[in-house]
């Protein structure tokens, strides 16, 4: 059952792009496959869609879940860290995290919607991405599907919580336009597009962050998208990282209180 759709205008009112968000049951600790979960409420997957799927579904489905009696938040956050602060630096109480080379609040780990239990983020999201997206080519017989595992990331100076992605499949991450030309004629020197982030900030929008209910969305009629026939590679994956030493914000990230964490 779709709850919320939402039409985008791209170009002049002559393309459109439409988000279908997707009402699922209370996803819990009983569900244990995220292709049964597909199975029951994905009915139609059009050739060049991209699916918006939570992380925290994923995880679920994936066990992993500890509950809250069972350990502590602060190991955990280490555990699931590549680098980490403590919680005591903040004055929110809040560690900061690199994980997965992303810069996320306490590793990703999650307290809400999720049944007396803290939720981890995927073991391996690409791993998670690359086999949905294969499921998909297969029930409905198309060559082309995008995947987007969501999960949602703050923004510094600016209240509320946004999509970002964790890992894709199926489509060309990054447009870009280093080398191009703007409108007057003068050399793009740095200004790509993430599509994977924007997508997943859309698709995040409908599914919500609350009691939506709605951990799946499909998106359609996305001209803007190159779709791929395949997984992405270990080259186009290592493509849309940057080093900190490429980050604009490293310097001010760099001289922060890090610690190594457990996570590779």
């Amino acid at each position: 059952m779709r709850s919320m759709e939402l039409i985008v205008p791209y170009v002049c009112y002559t393309n459109t792009m439409i988000v279908n968000a997707i009402k699922t049951h209370k996803i819990t600790n009983k569900d244990t496959s995220i292709t049964a979960i597909l199975d029951r409420y994905l009915k139609d997957f059009p050739d060049k869609s991209v699916l918006g799927i939570a992380a925290k579904i994923v995880s679920i489905c994936e066990g992993r879940f500890i509950a809250l009696d069972k350990a502590d938040k602060d190991e955990l956050i280490k555990q699931e860290s590549q680098w980490y602060t403590e919680r005591t630096f903040s004055p929110l109480l809040i560690s900061y995290a690199i994980t997965n080379n992303v810069l996320v609040a306490t590793a990703g780990i999650d307290e809400s919607n999720a049944f007396g239990n803290y939720i981890l983020l995927p073991e391996n999201p690409q791993k998670s991405a690359n086999e949905i997206r294969e499921y998909l080519v297969k029930r409905f017989d198309i060559k082309y599907a995008g995947v987007v595992i969501v999960d949602g990331h703050t923004m510094p100076f600016r209240w509320g919580v946004m999509g970002q992605s964790i890992a894709y499949s199926g489509f060309e991450a990054i447009k870009w336009n280093k080398g191009k030309k703007d409108l007057f004629d003068r050399e793009i020197k740095i200004s790509n597009q993430s599509i994977v982030e924007e997508l997943a900030a859309t698709t995040s929008l409908v599914m919500g962050e609350a009691a939506e209910q709605t951990p799946l969305s499909v998106i359609t009629d996305v001209p803007f998208v190159t779709f791929q026939d395949r997984n992405p590679s270990k080259k186009e994956l290592e493509e849309i990282k940057i080093t900190p030493e490429e980050d604009m914000y490293w310097p001010l990230l760099k001289n922060g209180p890090w610690k190594k964490g457990k996570k590779k």
